[in-house]
């Protein structure tokens, strides 16, 4: 017993793991400040029209009613009420009446607490939403000069700015909406939403060109094109799926709720056919106590605390930074068996860096230097800067200007460069493209091209991106100097993250668009199970349609406009709050610290909502069993004193048995809204595992439990006169 109990004990007092930043949150503890704040709404929750969504407190609500107007009548009726051949004491009607209305305000307890979590978590985000001035540009369009706009902005309030409309966002001021950056880069404080103090890098024209509203721009200029309009921002849609009251049924939770209904209607209609039969043995059973009865046998525990587990398990997910946009989504993470990772900005940091110069045989080391840098000193990309900082670090010295035409990158080309005053040609991007360039004007030796292929090879396998720097001098043959080996940085502490993964049987697959060899070199860096090279978006999406069609529930994480599909054809779809517009609302969860490994969190929290919705139906169940051995003797131990041999607990009189059931069903909701609110631990194990420490724990826990509250409850009781 005393093992059981410290079992218990421990999935409530157990501590959370730490959030993953450094914002306040609301506590998930359960004291009398919560209870005071929570009251209010409690009450208001008595309403029938609000009730009616909860079938069974409902019931118990109406039996309240029935009994609170018995109690008054009872006065005024000709003969006591009896049950088992004893007369009632006067005020039994009442105190069965007053733990009724107690059962239904705490099964309304628990809800409103939950609720006021969200709330409060919804208040600190208000408090992000500041209306501010933006500078619209006026008459923008694409061929504006972006360095010229200022000129031509105007000031408007924040709350008045529509969809489409282009704004300039300097140092110091706060981004007035959400949108996406058309031009620029600058360092931008998310910590009002993500709670995170260091600064992160916003910039135009890739997957972290997004903004949210009520940020901080710290440093250079950028102009932004608004996505959202007023009302509809990020952040007002965080403060609606936060508050609990908004937060829709699950379809697990409507099902359960049918079942709950279900038995509810079952034990009604035995309750009801109780009195006759009683009255068939000449036996009376009165009113109030078919209403306890009723109230004790179905499942009121886990009809009251159901609602507060669904929304507990989303405001769960807030406390981690994650927003889920629906709590579908929360159900299915906890069934997930194959998460799909995109790599760049997901299992990698995003930002590929120049990390060696490999020159080719015959090729001076500071030629391939220089050539490489002075074609990188006006590429804006982060893999152009890290080329100059790696060449500044070796032989290469920045001239004060750079003589000679810039080719910039294009997704046709494929090679960026620099055309210099003498004719002459430099260029560097991929292999393929950069041979086919040299390919129009002469050709490769084979011992260069052997070469070069190796050194392409070997950088691949190391999991790098090999970029290859050719030049060609006025009058001359085009020549080869050799390899850039940029680095795709996997983030810190996956490979163990994975693992754990794997132990909760989840099974995980990394999708990139390189190819194969440096996709297996990233795969076996980072620890994933399988790969997926060279994907378009259609390839990611079909992968998907066929991991379902296999029966898999499917998570997938990305953070490009790119993964969009793949987002909205997942199971899952957890998109990067760095990551573009378009992935956000196709995704059904927002990570808004955007690390992919907090699907670990997801998952986890996931699999605790299901299993604390089955934990406490399975203890809401066993309750009947001691209620059952408390109540039915009490009924009719007169008139069929056999029904003794039932009164296990030697429960002081069939009143005080039956008023003892009926406080304990109430109490022992509050007793357990900590552990609806915090959840069940999750632990790795299979289902079968899992499902016999249920039984252990919470069946034979729901079992025990009661025949010891009841007969303590039942000791105070016959203290009481009359009892």
């Amino acid at each position: 017993m005393s093992t059981l109990v410290e079992h218990f004990n421990s999935e409530i007092s157990e501590p959370e793991p730490e959030p993953h930043d450094q914002r306040v949150r609301p506590t998930t503890g359960f004291g009398l400040t919560q209870l005071r704040q929570a009251l209010p709404g409690a009450f208001r929750k008595l309403d029938p029209r609000v009730m009616w969504h909860n079938p069974v407190m409902l019931i118990v609500e109406v039996g309240a009613v029935l009994t609170t107007v018995l109690a008054i009548a009872e006065p005024l009726m000709a003969e006591p009420q009896t049950s088992g051949g004893s007369a009632i004491p006067g005020a039994f009607t009442w105190l069965i009446a007053v733990w009724l209305w107690l059962t239904v305000l705490f099964a309304n307890l628990a809800e409103s607490v939950a609720e006021g979590r969200g709330k409060a978590q919804a208040d600190s985000l208000r408090q992000t939403r500041t209306s501010t001035l933006a500078n619209q540009v006026i008459g923008y369009n694409e061929s504006n000069d972006p360095a010229a706009l200022s000129a031509i902005t105007a000031p408007l309030s924040s709350a008045d700015l529509a969809l489409g409309d282009v704004v300039v966002v300097v140092a110091g001021e706060l981004i007035p909406g959400d949108g996406d950056i058309i031009w620029g880069i600058a360092s931008v404080d998310e910590s009002a939403i993500t709670g995170e103090s260091a600064p992160v890098v916003r910039e135009s024209g890739g997957d972290r060109s997004a903004v949210t509203g009520g940020t901080r721009v710290l440093s250079d200029r950028v102009v932004i094109r608004i996505t959202s309009k007023p009302g509809e921002t990020f952040v007002d849609r965080m403060i609606g799926l936060v508050e609990g009251a908004s937060r829709q049924k699950t379809p697990n939770e409507i099902a359960l709720n049918i079942l709950l209904a279900s038995l509810s209607i079952v034990f009604l209609v035995v309750t009801l056919t109780l009195n006759p039969m009683a009255r068939f043995s000449d036996a009376s059973v009165s009113v109030p106590v078919l209403v306890a009865l009723l109230v004790c046998l179905i499942p009121t525990t886990i009809g009251a605390l159901l609602s507060a587990i669904g929304i507990a398990g989303m405001d769960r997910l807030v406390q981690r930074n994650v927003l889920a946009l629906s709590g579908r989504a929360v159900e299915a993470a906890g069934d997930v068996t194959t998460l799909l990772l995109d790599k760049t900005g997901t299992i990698t940091y995003g930002n590929r860096r120049a990390a060696e110069f490999i020159p080719l045989h015959g090729v001076d080391l500071a030629e391939l230097v220089e050539a490489a840098a002075l074609s990188s000193l006006s590429d804006p990309t982060p893999e152009g800067k890290s080329i100059v900082e790696l060449a500044l670090a070796s032989t290469f010295v920045q001239p004060a200007t750079v003589n000679g035409e810039i080719v910039p990158f294009t997704a046709q080309t494929r090679m960026s460069g620099l055309n210099l005053p003498d004719g002459g040609v430099i260029r560097k991007g991929a292999g393929s493209a950069v041979l086919s360039w040299i390919g129009e004007t002469g050709a490769l030796s084979e011992s260069v091209a052997s070469n070069l292929t190796a050194e392409v090879e070997r950088v691949s396998q190391l999991g790098g991106t090999p970029l290859v720097v050719a030049v060609h001098p006025a009058g001359e043959t085009p020549r080869v100097l050799g390899v850039v080996y940029l680095k795709d940085i996997v983030k810190d502490g996956l490979r163990e993250r994975f693992d754990e993964l794997r132990a909760m049987g989840i099974r995980t697959v990394m999708i990139t668009g390189d190819n194969a060899l440096t996709a297996a070199a990233i795969a076996e860096e980072a620890g994933v199970d399988d790969f997926l090279a060279e994907a378009t978006p259609e390839d990611k999406l079909e992968l998907i349609k066929q991991e379902q069609a296999n029966g898999n529930l499917v998570a997938m994480t990305g953070d490009g406009t790119n993964d969009a599909p793949a987002l909205a054809q997942a199971d899952v779809g957890v998109a990067m709050n760095t990551g573009t517009s378009a992935a956000k609302e196709a995704g059904n969860m927002v990570d808004l610290d955007s690390d992919p490994t907090k699907l670990i969190d997801i998952v986890r929290i996931g699999k605790q909502l299901l299993i604390t919705r089955g934990a406490l139906t399975t203890f809401s169940i066993a309750n009947d069993i001691a209620k059952y051995f408390a109540i039915i003797p009490a009924m009719f131990v007169a008139v069929f004193p056999g029904l003794a041999v039932l009164n296990v607990m030697q429960l002081h009189s069939p009143a005080s048995a039956i008023l003892s059931a009926i406080i304990f069903n109430a109490i022992i909701i509050v007793v357990l809204i900590p552990l609806a609110l915090r959840g069940v631990t999750y632990r790795p194990a299979g289902a079968q595992q899992i499902l016999s420490r249920n039984l252990l724990v919470y069946g034979l826990g729901g079992i025990i439990a009661p025949f010891i509250g009841i007969k303590l409850i039942d000791l105070l009781v016959s203290l009481l006169p009359g009892f």
